[in-house]
């Protein structure tokens, strides 16, 4: 028996020499010391640093973003333009001589003037504040209709979300340049801006309300509104303090991108005849007002038409900015 033991131990293979290391007597295992491994530095938390929500992180970000600097200077200054028109020029614009129709640009008239005489760069400047304000209170409006509609079709559901879904989609059908020309075939005894400021919102709130009601749909299936629901808070409570607020980026991006869709909207209709009366100095006005004389003096048309594309585009750039910031699977860092 005593054989057939040791012809078995013997025959046993040998264990690795790893494994015999740590049996081995005055045999130490190497632990390599903790600050000179990385994973002390990719464990670690700063904790001394404040807490950070999505809006802080979206202004770290468009600080430092070149297309936000540059369509903020933009912005800032046409919107100065619109306040305060009265610094560029002193004269009126809706004063017109015959006897200078046409006459080149000069130092005091720097545009020159166009069919009616009038002052190209007066009238170019006080457009500005007609332009703006009509796309301002537009987007304004849209977002704030499309935002009612899509939170309460996304949060509550059932009924009421396909009565309102069903109700966007007639809308959607409706192209909002043929609705609003014939909706303002039916008011064309008022001159007030409002007009076409209600107009523009009763055509344009569907995109809107879709992105509202998805990102609702998406806020409202989070921990922090469950979380809320188990503690006593009203449904309505929870909409109004909590998914809301976590659905506005998508919202704003959109509000910003579209501003400049409602400028050109409104030079549109006013170029059309069915905007804005000749009387109200706009940038859609002088650029109707000059296609007659585009071949013999193009210049008239420029001006007017290159301050609208300024303007847009700066809206535009500004819009992709805020998309990026606001959109945190496009960041890098």
């Amino acid at each position: 028996m005593s054989d057939n033991t040791s012809f078995a131990a013997s025959a046993a293979p040998a264990a690795p020499d790893f494994a015999r290391a740590d049996t081995l007597p005055g045999q130490e295992r190497y632990v390599a010391p903790i600050d000179e491994t990385p994973l002390q530095d990719v464990d670690s938390v700063d904790e001394s640093s404040p807490a950070t929500s999505l809006w802080q992180d979206a202004w770290r970000t468009l600080r430092t973003n070149p297309l936000f600097i540059v369509s903020g200077l933009l912005i800032l200054f046409i919107v100065f333009v619109a306040l305060f028109p009265g610094v560029f020029t002193h004269q009126d614009p809706n004063y017109c001589d015959l006897e200078h129709s046409l006459d080149p640009s000069s130092r005091a008239h720097l545009f020159g003037f166009d069919v009616q005489g009038c002052d190209v760069f007066t009238r170019t400047v006080y457009g500005t504040r007609t332009s703006l304000s009509v796309g301002i209170l537009a987007t304004l409006l849209v977002v704030l209709l499309g935002s009612v509609i899509g939170a309460l079709g996304g949060f509550f559901g059932g009924w009421i979300d396909a009565i309102l879904s069903r109700l966007t989609d007639i809308f959607l059908a409706l192209p909002i340049l043929l609705g609003a020309i014939v909706v303002l075939q039916m008011f064309t005894t008022s001159d007030s801006i409002w007009k076409i400021v209600l107009v523009m919102t009763l055509f344009g709130w569907v995109s809107t309300a879709r992105i509202a009601r998805g990102a609702v749909m998406e806020a409202k299936n989070l921990e922090f509104n469950t979380a809320s629901t188990a503690l006593g808070s009203t449904p309505m409570r929870n909409l109004i303090n909590h998914i809301i607020p976590n659905a506005l980026a998508p919202i704003i991006v959109i509000g910003t991108t579209s501003l400049g869709s409602y400028i050109v909207l409104e030079a549109t209709l006013s170029f059309l005849g069915v905007g804005l009366p000749t009387t109200t100095v706009s940038w859609g006005g002088d650029i109707a007002n000059a296609q007659t004389i585009l071949r013999t003096n193009p210049s008239v048309l420029f001006y007017p038409s290159a301050a609208l594309a300024i303007t847009v585009l700066a809206f535009i750039m500004m819009g992709d900015a805020v998309k990026d910031a606001l959109d945190p699977k496009s960041r890098t860092a």
